[in-house]
């Protein structure tokens, strides 16, 4: 598969002519013409950065064959209006979308501070090589290539980054969730993330809009 690099936690895959979008959010400039382009959008939770509930909402309304996927939190607020186009998944689903193979792992958002409640938030493993955790350091059910690893944000730290790093241990880690960061803060974190330093799998920081094959 390609994957193709978008702002913040957005990814878009391509394999065999299908394309599928991950995580178009507020924060993602090009998530309407992603839709646009795609049969099948998974967002990982409700947060805005994650999902834009704007640009899901127009699409849905002009492209009936458009599916989107996720947690009921985050996807359940279309289905009485679209029921054909809205499908809820949880830990343990699988299921097949643009031709891809796709598992749900996790629950919960990382916690962000005590007081402040956790929504529901889910990863997906697709073709059982490449996670996107969403907002958590959830483990994949078993050893992954590519982990997509969120490097800023309220609830992310270098000291769990790291650990998670090396509790997956994938061959390459693709940075995503990158906003809050600048130029010099992803340098940085990618020094913190490398084998110069604390992890054996070095970070890889994919700028905005360009594409790796896996």
């Amino acid at each position: 598969m390609d994957l193709t690099k978008h702002a913040h936690a957005c990814v878009s895959l391509d394999k065999n002519g299908c394309r599928l979008v991950i995580d178009p959010g507020a924060f993602t400039p090009d998530a309407a013409e992603l839709v646009a382009t795609t049969d099948t959008v998974l967002i990982t939770h409700e947060h805005f950065d994650h999902v834009d509930e704007t640009v899901i909402g127009a699409a849905l309304a002009a492209r009936p064959e458009l599916t989107v996927v996720g947690p009921d939190a985050a996807v359940g607020r279309w289905r009485e209006e679209y029921p054909g186009q809205i499908v809820t998944v949880a830990d343990g689903d699988r299921f097949a979308a643009a031709g891809f193979d796709i598992t749900v792992h996790g629950s919960l958002h990382a916690e962000i501070h005590r007081d402040i409640p956790r929504c529901a938030n889910v990863g997906y493993l697709v073709d059982g090589s490449l996670y996107h955790p969403g907002d958590s350091y959830r483990l994949p059910p078993g050893p992954v290539d590519t982990l997509l690893l969120p490097t800023s944000g309220p609830w992310t730290s270098v000291r769990n980054a790291a650990d998670y790093l090396r509790d997956v241990g994938p061959r390459q880690a693709i940075q995503i969730h990158e906003v809050m960061l600048s130029e010099i803060g992803q340098r940085s974190v990618a020094r913190f993330l490398s084998p110069e330093m604390l992890t054996e799998v070095p970070l890889t920081v994919l700028p905005v809009g360009e594409s790796v094959t896996l």
